[in-house]
């Protein structure tokens, strides 16, 4: 007979696979003890059993990486912990390189390892095949070999997840079917089951493939699908060594895996096969889905090759089972934005047994203290828009998310699936205008403009890809005469009421109470004092302002927004993003143009400075301007109903000709941020970055009346004197056609030493140079006298290359082109 149920819980967690298992755990070992972890059917059941086991430890940033190798950690002491045996061995993992391309990868990889701390080996082909001497390398460049990564066994560590969970004081209820989370006041209070209902201070949804439609019926977003993903295992291969490590061979979709003597192929295939459209079973328990030979047959003909034992070998278990895939192939994590006191962990990617434990320490600390213990924005479930929730949106885009994770994974990749969801309504006319589309949140936008006779395509690399000569000129227009960007994703916020200066004066860091038509760049922050949100706030009356955010950015911030407004207070937000399309008008005629259009407004400096906002009309349009920019040129951006902004489009485009105006899109925009050194939340700030730390004090309104969010922490920062980290930017000496291409988490070295990592980068085409920036670290100090005296490099693909280094921006570093 079934154990009751209690009546309540502290926390409530919906589902028992690895995710699931490990939050218990972690939460009792920081003793929040009062847990009940339900499971539909048994443990382990959905998703969990039947898992290759992989558990490697480089991801894409240093905080996913420092999970990872939480996770190997956490694995390494469970079974003497527990007394449950796990099956969990290290002996690495090898990563093979069939093309120029791939190796690039893999080097830059290798490097980013480095910086995170791992060990990683660059190899050539001989010393693969020494270490695993069943593959065939006739046909590769090399690879990388990193020793801490290792496999175990899924079920068997789940379950001792599970077993530490209960000595720990958490309860676990099999056959015990969740069938709606219960939501009061915008709270989950407790979840009701088929056996009854407990009431809960917290809730989490751990429901893999079934999270979807759970959280849907409370109106909360999981964007999730599942995919089949196939496996084959081998009947005993005789010399196959149980100390091999796992072999990954990513230009063939493949990995390898000794199995208790056995060998296991895996495949993470280009195009992928949905599965679930019409919804998961609910009395799916262990179950398999029937085999498709034909479609992993593409893969096995290549693995015969690529492992010639194969040919010799049965086959004694051909696997096909469902996982969950996220549209950005990352996983969901976090407080969700709709319901508060509801976190979710879900969506995988077919990385839940390495990313299991470090989701359940994280999740289990932010649970505890209602904030997330680090930097968690590459898989806070706010980064998604609603709109990507859609059945066929998910099925269409699963195609081919499960494949990226084997695919190249190119710097500036667009996807190719479920495209065309959000559209601006100048779509059309930017289309014909030449716009090459790129995708983010679900929106389209001009990333480049082909001119006529130029083919709308990517051609992929890791260096100059075919759009760059194309956006030089869309940069030189920008610098030299006008330049036309399409910013309708950027999220817009209205704050309404007669609290909303007092209380976005508290939320934001800078002095928004200002007269009406002031616009304030400013920082939204933690009580840590870390950026929460990057934005423009502009006064439009003594009760009405507009807040522009990023288009990423949308949901996250409008959730820090309304989640910070005082339930007393009469102060009304409200999402206005789809009413208000965004152009900016940007160059050095940028003034000119406005004021042949809209001739009765004054456009000079003084009467229209930086940092303002006024009503103008263009021809019968009335709209707003805001003259400020970010490319770091004299500019305005124009703030036009919807139903008006074709007629005003239309104007520009007229009046455009005779004062050089060029279409420019979001590559062009990027390549100029990066020379003014303007930051990105989300790559050069984040809530564990504060503006000291970023360079951004002089947004911070310190002595302002009510002080604001942060104020404290940031204070005591200040008064500290010593900055141990600062966001400084890079310079290659190398300015030739050659010079590698910054990106991301490449290591800055000072005299060989690391100190630091680039957070974003770009090749500069208005002063023609390869620029990054991102945090050096210096316990006394990171000063320029410390900037100065110092050897610097950057590591690209593992080879040094020589930078400069400086806190101001490269190009017009006393901002006299963008406020002249």
């Amino acid at each position: 007979m079934s154990k009751p149920l209690p009546s309540e819980a502290d926390v409530v967690i919906v589902g028992g696979g690895i995710a699931g298992c490990s939050i218990a755990y972690h939460l009792t070992k920081i003793g929040i003890t009062d847990v009940a972890l339900l499971e539909r059917k048994q443990l382990t059941c959905g998703t969990t059993w039947h898992a290759a086991g992989l558990v490697g430890q480089l991801r894409a940033t240093r905080n996913m990486t420092e999970l990872a190798k939480y996770t190997s950690e956490l694995f390494a002491g469970l079974e003497a912990e527990t007394g449950q045996a796990t099956g969990f061995k290290q002996h690495g993992s090898i990563a093979l390189a069939l093309t120029d391309a791939r190796f690039e990868e893999l080097k830059r990889g290798a490097s980013m390892g480095r910086n995170f701390g791992l060990e990683v080996e660059v190899l050539g082909p001989d010393e693969i095949a020494s270490m695993y001497p069943h593959i065939s390398v006739d046909d590769a460049l090399g690879g990388v070999f990193l020793p801490k990564d290792g496999q175990t066994n899924p079920i068997d560590t789940a379950t001792a997840l599970a077993k530490g969970a209960r000595r720990g004081g958490a309860k676990i209820f099999e056959e015990t079917l969740v069938t709606k989370i219960l939501v009061e006041d915008g709270r989950a209070v407790g979840v009701e089951t088929e056996r009854g209902r407990i009431k809960a201070d917290t809730v989490v949804i751990c429901g893999g493939m079934w999270s979807r439609e759970l959280a849907g019926e409370i109106g909360v977003s999981l964007p999730l699908h599942a995919a089949e993903h196939f496996y084959i295992v081998t009947e005993p291969m005789q010399g196959l060594s149980p100390e091999l490590p796992v072999m990954r061979v990513p230009d063939e979709h493949a990995y390898y895996k000794e199995d208790a003597g056995k060998l296991l192929l895996g495949c993470f295939e280009p195009e992928a096969k949905p599965w679930g459209m019409e919804g998961v079973p609910a009395d799916f328990c262990f179950d398999a889905l029937p085999e498709d030979f034909d479609h992993f047959e593409p893969i096995l003909e290549m693995a015969v090759k690529r492992f010639p034992m194969l040919a010799e070998s049965g086959v004694q278990l051909f696997f096909n089972g469902p996982e969950s895939f996220t549209p950005d192939d990352r996983y969901l994590l976090g407080e969700t934005p709709e319901v508060r006191d509801l976190f979710v962990a879900c969506g995988f990617n077919s990385i839940g047994i390495q990313s299991a434990g470090g989701v359940g320490r994280v999740l289990a600390d932010w649970i505890r203290d209602r904030r997330p213990p680090m930097d968690l924005a590459d898989v806070d479930v706010r980064r998604l828009h609603p709109a990507q929730s859609a059945r066929a949106y998910l099925r269409d885009r699963t195609t081919e998310t499960l494949g990226l994770l084997y695919a190249m994974h190119w710097p500036h990749y667009q996807m190719r699936t479920a495209r065309d969801l959000r559209r601006g309504p100048l779509h059309d006319r930017f289309l014909a205008a030449g716009a090459v589309m790129g995708e983010t949140m679900g929106w389209e936008r001009p990333n480049w403009y082909a001119p006529d006779g130029v083919e709308k395509r990517y051609d992929y690399s890791y260096g100059r890809q075919n759009w760059h000569p194309h956006t030089q000129a869309e940069c030189e227009a920008t610098r030299d005469a006008v330049a036309l960007y399409d910013q309708t994703s950027f999220a817009k916020f209205r704050v309404q009421g007669r609290d909303a200066a007092a209380v976005l004066n508290r939320i934001s860091a800078n002095q928004i109470d200002g007269p009406i038509g002031k616009l304030t760049y400013t920082q939204w922050l933690n009580e840590r004092g870390g950026i929460e949100a990057d934005l423009t706030v502009i006064r439009q009356s003594e009760t009405d302002f507009l807040v522009i955010t990023a288009a990423g950015a949308q949901v996250r911030d409008f959730a820090w927004l309304t989640r910070n407004i005082p339930e007393d207070a009469h102060c009304f937000a409200t999402d206005v993003t789809s009413g208000l399309p965004m152009l900016g008008v940007m160059g050095p005629n940028s003034r000119d143009l406005l004021a042949a259009l809209a001739p009765h407004a004054d456009w000079s400096r003084d009467a229209f400075p930086f940092g303002s906002m006024q009503d103008v009309e263009i021809g019968y349009a009335k709209l707003q301007a805001g003259r400020v920019s970010y490319v770091g040129e004299l500019g305005w951006e124009l703030y036009v109903p919807t139903e008006l902004s074709a007629y005003v489009y239309d104007r520009l485009i007229e009046a455009g000709a005779d004062f050089g105006l060029r279409h420019a899109g979001v590559h062009a925009m990027n390549a100029c941020r990066v020379e003014k050194g303007f930051r990105h939340w989300g790559h050069d700030i984040a809530d564990e970055d504060t503006p000291l730390e970023a360079g951004l004090g002089f947004a911070v309104a310190w002595d302002k009346p009510g002080g604001f969010i942060g104020r404290d922490a940031l204070l005591e920062q200040k008064e500290g004197g010593v900055r141990p980290k600062r966001l400084i930017q890079l310079r290659l000496e190398d300015e030739s056609e050659a010079a590698p291409l910054l990106y991301h988490e490449e290591p800055i070295l000072r005299d060989g030493e690391i100190v630091g990592s680039v957070t974003s980068g770009a090749w500069g085409h208005r002063i023609g140079a390869s620029l990054g920036m991102g945090y050096a670290h210096h316990p006394a100090g990171v000063t320029k006298d410390w900037l100065d005296s110092g050897r610097w490099e950057v590591e690209v693909a593992c080879e040094a290359h020589p930078v400069r280094v400086q806190f101001a921006p490269w190009y017009d570093p006393k901002a006299e082109r963008m406020k002249g």
